[in-house]
């Protein structure tokens, strides 16, 4: 097992088998020179515009927050109907350009997974995405999305049968194919470069939300975690005494998951950013009264963001609208009962 220094103070690094350095290093040199590179980033930049849909409109949510100026970045109405097409089409791109014809993936909620098949379909690269059998009997629309796009879904029945255990098999074929594959991670987690590379390529959020909110207005693991190693990477982490990971639960799919990217922990401990807690219950609400006054079925994941805006104290606020609800449609009906 190897180790390198920190990538975001204390968290971050390369918590990895030797096999895989090369590999790391390999998408290091080629991330360095693509992001400085002006044929890469119009590409990015045309798919964007002609593929993806963007930029993505950002709508007022009058009823739903009366007295706020909340607007929601709508990445729902992306190609895929999530945010999560931004980073699959830029790591395969990235993947092309390495000369890997073989994509692996992980995903919970389903939306990674469709995001991965999709960007491969376009480029004609072989799909395999590792996801729990938990999560496909909860996700089974996307799972079928998947397959139609031409992925091999791979059942995952280790564990509790969701996202961390799907990761850790996703890594385990990396490590067994790694001459010709590349693991597109679908979050700002895992091994350096990874956390930079996805935030990165999920900026062209905040930037133009930046600029957008500017035009109008004329201007969880993170509470209670433990600093620890997961999938590659030094974060905060939901553990016990002995560093034995726990199990993690949110209705959400996309959710349980025992940690944190490690820029996150790193923001949380400078006091860059705030991290407050939301129920499952509260979740729901929100998600059924955004359905409700503002006619936006949104994804559990960004219901989470939205059950807190009445507690902050700001005129002006952006949620992230990061997926469609459709995915959640018969997990969130089934919670919500007659309500």
């Amino acid at each position: 097992m190897t180790e390198v220094a920190e990538s975001f103070g204390e968290y971050g690094g390369q918590y990895v088998p030797e096999t895989l350095i090369p590999a790391l290093d390999e998408l290091t040199a080629a991330w360095t020179e693509a992001k400085s590179d002006p044929a890469y980033l119009a590409e990015l930049d045309d798919l964007g515009r002609t593929y993806v849909g963007r930029p993505s409109p950002l709508t007022r949510a009058e009823r739903f927050a009366p007295g706020k100026r909340l607007y929601l970045k709508r990445e729902d109405l992306n190609h895929t109907g999530a945010h999560k097409i931004n980073n699959a089409l830029g790591q395969v791109v990235l993947a092309r350009r390495l000369g890997k014809r073989r994509i692996i993936a992980e995903t919970g909620a389903g939306q990674h997974g469709v995001a991965t098949a999709t960007a491969c379909a376009r480029f004609g690269l072989d799909c395999v995405v590792y996801m729990g059998s938990e999560d496909m009997r909860r996700q089974a629309p996307n799972v079928e999305r998947m397959q139609l796009l031409g992925a091999v879904v791979e059942p995952v029945e280790l564990g509790t049968r969701t996202l961390k255990e799907a990761t850790s098999a996703a890594i385990r074929d990396w490590i067994t194919n790694v001459e010709t594959t590349h693991y597109v991670i679908g979050s700002c987690v895992g091994p350096a470069p990874y956390p930079e590379l996805v935030r990165e390529l999920q900026s062209v959020i905040g930037k133009e939300a930046r600029a957008q909110l500017l035009e109008v207005a004329g201007a969880a693991s993170l509470g209670t975690g433990r600093t620890g190693v997961l999938h590659g990477a030094r974060s905060s982490i939901l553990a016990d005494e002995d560093g034995q990971i726990a199990d993690a639960h949110s209705i959400s799919a996309g959710l349980d998951y025992p940690g944190v990217g490690p820029e996150h922990a790193w923001l949380r401990d400078t006091g860059r950013a705030t991290y407050v807690p939301c129920t499952d219950d509260e979740a729901l609400a929100a998600f059924a009264r955004l359905s409700r006054t503002e006619g936006i079925v949104p994804a559990l994941e960004s219901a989470h963001a939205l059950a807190v805006v009445d507690g902050l104290a700001a005129e002006y606020v952006a949620v992230c609208l990061s997926g469609r609800g459709d995915k959640d449609l018969a997990e969130a009906l089934a919670a919500l009962g007659g309500r």
